[in-house]
C-alpha cells in the first residue's frame, strides 16, 4: 500500500499536465506543416499512411516519382 497518496496524486497531475502541453505541441506542429505543405506521415499499426493536400490518408507514398526504382 502505498504510505504516501498525496505524493502519487501529485505525479499524475504533473504527468496531466505534461501530456497536455505535449498533445497541444503536436497539434501545432501538425498544422504548421499543414500550412508550410510540408508532408504528415502517421504509422498506425505497423502501417505508413501519408497525408494527402486535401487530408486523405493513403498508403502510397505520395512523394516519390513513379519508375524511380534503382536501374
Amino acid at each position: 500500500m502505498n504510505k504516501n497518496p498525496e505524493k502519487t496524486a501529485e505525479a499524475y497531475a504533473r504527468l496531466d499536465e505534461l501530456m497536455r502541453i505535449g498533445s497541444v505541441a503536436v497539434q501545432e506542429a501538425i498544422e504548421e506543416s499543414r500550412r508550410m505543405g510540408v508532408p504528415n506521415v502517421y504509422e498506425f499499426n505497423g502501417r505508413v499512411y501519408y497525408e494527402l493536400p486535401n487530408g486523405e490518408l493513403s498508403l502510397e507514398d505520395p512523394y516519390v516519382e513513379p519508375n524511380s526504382s534503382a536501374k
